[in-house]
C-alpha cells in the first residue's frame, strides 16, 4: 500500500504526481525546488536556494512522519558544477550522523530555472 504526503510547509506539486510517497516504512521524496510556499518566490543565489531546498525537504520530511537525519539517499541535480562546493557545505549543515548515499548531476535545466533540487529517500 501507498500512501501519498503534502503539505503546504513545502512547494506545492506542479504537474501530476505527489510531493511524497510513503510506503512500508520508506519515505520517497519527488525533486523538491526552492520555492518558498507561503510565497511562490526564489531566492537569488545557489547559497540562499540550497537552504531554502533543504527547509523545504525537511517540512517534507516532517509530514511524512520522518526527518532528515532519517535519510538513507539522496540525489541532488545541479544547474552548475561549478557549485557543488557551495552546495555541499550547505548540504554538510543539513544532516547530521551518518550522511546519506548521494548522486550529484549537473543538468542543463531545472523547473522554473531553479539552481538546484533535491530527491530524497527515508527510513521512517
Amino acid at each position: 500500500m501507498k500512501n501519498a504526503v503534502s503539505t503546504d510547509r513545502a512547494p506545492a506539486a506542479i504537474g501530476p504526481y505527489s510531493q511524497a510517497i510513503e510506503t512500508d516504512g520508506m519515505v520517497f521524496t519527488s525533486g523538491v525546488i526552492p520555492v518558498v510556499p507561503a510565497t511562490g518566490e526564489i531566492p537569488e543565489g545557489v547559497e540562499a536556494q540550497a537552504e531554502q531546498v533543504f527547509t523545504n525537504l525537511a517540512a517534507l520530511l516532517e509530514a511524512s512522519g520522518t526527518g532528515m537525519e532519517q535519510v538513507i539517499k539522496t540525489t541532488v541535480f545541479i544547474k552548475e558544477m561549478d557549485d557543488f562546493g557551495k552546495i555541499n557545505e550547505i548540504y554538510a549543515k543539513h544532516f547530521t550522523g551518518v550522511f546519506p548515499a548521494r548522486s550529484c548531476v549537473e543538468v542543463a535545466r531545472l523547473p522554473k530555472d531553479v539552481l538546484l533540487e533535491v530527491e530524497a529517500v527515508a527510513v521512517k
